[in-house]
């Protein structure tokens, strides 16, 4: 197994890609603590992860408030003894497709001051205890939004390249403490739709396109990707348990292109 004996912290857990990763480590023998905003779904992850096989524990958690971050991984910490994988898989409600005439201040900050705000406070949370045992691995995740030609993206595409960013600095700085930090870009995930707020945050654009989210997504894939298709849960879920593990010891201040060839470095 690939993460046998870890201890892993997944930040959204009960989200589509939180929820996958949360499988997935557990199948590779993590011990996964699972935070989210409501227990009920993050319970269904578990009991599942369970009934597998594996070990996880839920807490009900907002991922934005500083002091209830800090004092969760000092729990996880006390309890378990270490924390050696942290994963911020959270999701936010953002607009998307309004072009800038359109578009407020307040809907061009929210998902940069939101993802950049959960992201700093649950590394630093988790930092204080892998610089202690000189050892971890901290996971982000952005989209190829910086990259993105077209209008309407204009918050989150700055939002997600404020991730990157932070994720490559963050590696420079906590490196010589032995922990790894990779971020995982990965595009739109088809399968993610039924049980996120991807659908919702997509809607605006094809609304805007005179389409359905659905049809938007299959003709993207087809023609605006390299293997014409879009990534799957599995495929991003099983490269984080992967490059979360020893086996990418050597793997950090990457960005993780896991984008079925949307974009290409």
């Amino acid at each position: 197994m690939l993460l046998q004996n870890k201890i892993a912290v997944i930040y959204g857990g009960a989200g589509a890609i939180g929820g996958a990763a949360a499988r997935a480590f557990a199948r590779e023998g993590a011990k996964v603590f699972l935070t989210g905003r409501t227990v009920a779904k993050l319970d269904h992850v578990a009991k599942e992860i369970c009934a597998s096989g594996g070990c996880a524990e839920v807490t009900a958690l907002d991922a934005l408030e500083e002091a209830a971050v800090n004092k969760h991984a000092d729990r996880v910490a006390a309890k378990a003894g270490r924390i050696d994988i942290a994963l911020n898989a959270v999701g936010i409600v953002h607009v998307q497709g309004t072009p800038l005439a359109e578009l407020t201040l307040a809907d061009f900050a929210h998902p940069i001051t939101s993802y950049t705000r959960t992201h700093f406070l649950t590394a630093k949370a988790v930092a204080r205890h892998m610089v202690k045992q000189g050892s971890g691995v901290i996971l982000t995740i952005s989209t190829p939004g910086p990259q993105l030609k077209s209008p309407g993206f204009l918050g989150y595409g700055v939002a997600c390249g404020a991730i990157e960013t932070f994720s490559m600095i963050l590696a420079s700085e906590l490196g010589p403490s032995g922990i790894r930090v990779i971020c995982l870009r990965s595009d739109a995930i088809p399968d993610a739709l039924t049980t996120s707020h991807v659908r919702k945050v997509f809607a605006g654009v094809a609304e805007r396109s005179g389409t359905t989210v659905d049809a938007m997504l299959s003709d993207r894939a087809k023609t605006g990707t390299l293997l014409g298709r879009f990534p799957t849960l599995a495929d991003v879920a099983n490269y984080a348990a992967f490059v979360a593990s020893d086996r990418a010891g050597a793997m950090t201040g990457a960005i993780a292109n896991l984008t079925c060839g949307s974009i290409v470095d």
